[in-house]
């Protein structure tokens, strides 16, 4: 079986930035908070499979998975 290839997203808001990774299979997986004084909140998450809908409704872009990656490295 063929490992999933997780989706990435991101959302800046004013002083803060949101970026959460998704896995399409089983709809696990991490949230990042990057506060503006550097501090990166990381939570775990499972959600359904209207996550992809949420996310768009909630304006967030599809984001490289480089970025995501080198901002959980900092967590």
């Amino acid at each position: 079986m063929a490992k999933a290839i997780s989706q990435y997203f991101k959302r800046i808001f004013d002083d803060y930035q949101v970026l959460v990774m998704i896995n399409p299979v089983d709809f696990s997986g991490i949230e990042l908070i990057v506060h503006p004084d550097g501090k990166i909140e990381k939570t775990e998450i499972q959600a359904d499979e209207e996550i992809f809908e949420d996310l768009e409704a909630d304006e967030f872009q599809t984001c490289s998975p480089l970025e995501f990656q080198l901002t959980l490295a900092k967590a």
